[in-house]
């Protein structure tokens, strides 16, 4: 049998080193089905439960990777069901590449059955490139392009292939005009780096600078080693964007954690008082957060100039890699030996995190959701994969939970769409089989989607050379992030017909899959259900029953906020006294004796 276009996009896609697609069946891609099966699976086909989930675990598969994640579904409804986990490709800035059905090349243009227009569809969120193959010839060419173009611009790309293309006979480019060719499959890494005279102009910035502070996100990862010695050599601390939580560890005394909405004192404090500002690779976009515009100078590190003087009016913005500019300014910087800065900083991180302790403790009915991060923290191995849902577990992610060794983790960061903390955990899982991966989901998310991807895991967990996943759900019953939202942006006391969630034993469904489960509702038992987990021979559900009163008050909370919230409430919440009560206890951690008010 000759070779089919589906059987050559499978195997060059194998060429180019893809382990997995992704993908969820359908009749318009039946053609590319069929070659995985010609193919003996490889690359291996991951069914999710809905095409939006596979295209979430191609993200997370991306993002834990560090390569590019593939993703397939079928025309029409199929194609449609990708675009959120898409747009969180987009926003996040990273590589996946979506395959996907068309109607036959006959029927286009006559209304037929699944017929959506993809081009249009997908125009915006593949804006890198987006294509339709509509002759074997163009095949080649536009598959190495839409995987080259995802790893270089960091970003999704589409291919779209017609249905009755994919079952014809392959025929190669010729030599010959209008017809097009394309390189061997080879990866690409630049490691550029910004001119010298600007780099000395940076270096000029902050060696003038006393309070030097540092932002990293996501873009300073491989440069880990870098910043720690700028940070040595100009006595700065150093602040997190969310998506760069796992750049830096957290028992570094001059790490001062998350910065933002979801952000810590010490972060928001340094910000404050500051003269100088680094930022390396953060795309960061609440500028409310960073100093006040005319109080410090300001030095951007970043790969992609159309992301340099977004946030802040930076002096010297500098292009480049983020390890190679730093290692080209670090022999450019003076020591500083005035330690009176970062003896600040240390203090107040370390003043940080007896607080975080402390309202970790508070208790709660029945559990302080804090203390269930708090405990994971002492706890979790140094290898380990951390995803995070969108909600209020994304406050506790970001707060409570202290990195260290090489701990990895991630969230959507800025599309902040609920859903894509258990399909994250399912492409990190395939992305590293032997690191255990936790997954911290609020019970909103689990009901939306969580609870048909175990049934996901449970399939592909022998794959796993360490079976160890753990999703810990939030048991609360509430749509708790809107439900705060609503009460300190909105002044409105909690609509329960929108924000009140059906009670569901998460653990029981879990364990009819065969999976380990376990209940907490007792906050004393949470070490031992955290040790079970985190040392089970299979993946494990861990269901925890939270108070859904206890406050994400930001550390840095106005007083126009914290009234509020209380005026709200006591317009008729039904826990209004509750959440006072727990919202003054929590609040109160930070005013004890040796911490600062």
């Amino acid at each position: 049998m000759s070779e089919t276009v589906g059987d050559y996009l499978v195997r060059r896609l194998r060429d180019w080193g893809v382990r997995q697609v992704f993908a969820y069946p359908g009749d318009g891609i039946n053609g590319i089905v069929a070659a995985f099966g010609r193919a003996d699976n490889q690359p291996r086909f991951v069914q999710a439960r809905h095409e939006e989930m596979s295209a979430f675990q191609a993200v997370g598969y991306a993002k834990f990777s560090g390569q590019v994640g593939v993703c397939l579904a079928t025309s029409g409804p199929g194609a449609i069901h990708l675009l959120n986990g898409l747009y969180d490709a987009k926003l996040d800035h990273v590589p996946v590449v979506a395959i996907v059905g068309q109607t036959d090349r006959s029927a286009m243009g006559g209304s037929y059955q699944q017929e959506v227009d993809l081009q249009t569809l997908f125009k915006d969120v593949a804006s890198e490139y987006l294509v339709e193959v509509n002759v074997a010839e163009q095949l080649p060419n536009a598959l190495d392009r839409a995987i080259r173009a995802a790893e270089a611009s960091r970003s999704p790309t589409a291919l779209i292939v017609p249905g009755d293309l994919q079952e014809e006979e392959y025929t190669p480019p010729r030599h010959e005009f209008k017809q097009v060719p394309s390189s061997p499959p080879s990866h690409v890494r630049s490691a550029v780096s910004a001119p010298e005279s600007d780099i000395a102009a940076a270096a000029e910035v902050l060696n003038a600078g006393e309070r030097v502070a540092i932002l990293v996100g996501q873009g300073a990862r491989n440069a880990a080693a870098e910043v720690r010695e700028v940070a040595d050599l100009t006595g700065a601390g150093v602040a997190k964007a969310l998506l760069g939580k796992d750049v830096l560890p957290d028992d570094l005394p001059y790490v001062t954690g998350a910065i933002g909405l979801l952000g810590t004192r010490p972060s928001y404090e340094m910000m404050r008082d500051c003269d100088t500002l680094l930022i390396v690779g953060s795309n960061f976009p609440y500028s409310q957060f960073l100093p006040k515009y005319g109080q410090a100078r300001g030095v951007q590190i970043d790969i992609d100039g159309r992301f340099i003087g977004m946030r802040y009016p930076t002096e010297v913005n500098l292009v480049g890699d983020a390890a190679t500019t730093l290692r080209a300014l670090a022999p450019l910087l003076r020591r500083r030996e005035d330690s009176g800065w970062r003896g600040t900083i240390e203090r107040n991180v370390a003043d940080w995190w007896t607080t975080v302790d402390r309202q970790a403790a508070v208790p709660a009915r029945p559990v302080n959701p804090m203390r269930v991060v708090s405990e994971l923290s002492r706890r979790l191995p140094d290898n380990a994969i951390v995803t995070a849902d969108s909600g209020s577990a994304a406050n506790w992610y970001a707060r409570n939970l202290r990195i260290r060794g090489d701990v990895r983790g991630s969230l959507s960061g800025t599309l902040a769409t609920m859903g894509p903390g258990v399909p994250y955990a399912i492409g990190a899982k395939f992305a590293h089989p032997e690191r255990p991966v936790v997954a911290l989901v609020g019970d909103g998310a689990m009901q939306m989607n969580g609870l048909a991807e175990l049934i996901t895991i449970a399939r592909y967990r022998n794959l796993w050379s360490d079976q160890r996943c753990v999703i810990c759900v939030f048991h609360n019953n509430d749509l708790n992030q809107v439900t705060w939202e609503l009460r300190a942006m909105g002044g409105a006391p909690k609509f329960e017909e929108s924000q009140t969630l059906p009670d569901v034993d998460y653990a029981a469904f879990a364990r009819s899959l065969g999976l380990t489960a376990i209940t907490v509702d007792d906050p004393e038992d949470l070490g031992a259900a955290w040790d079970r987990a985190l040392s089970a021979a299979t993946p494990t559900v861990l269901d925890v029953h939270c108070d859904p009163e206890v406050p994400p008050i930001p550390p840095h909370a106005t007083a126009e906020q914290v009234r509020s919230v209380t005026e709200a409430v006591l317009k008729g919440d039904p826990e209004a006294f509750h959440m006072i009560a727990q919202g003054l206890r929590t609040k109160a951690q930070e005013l004890l004796p040796g911490q600062r008010g």
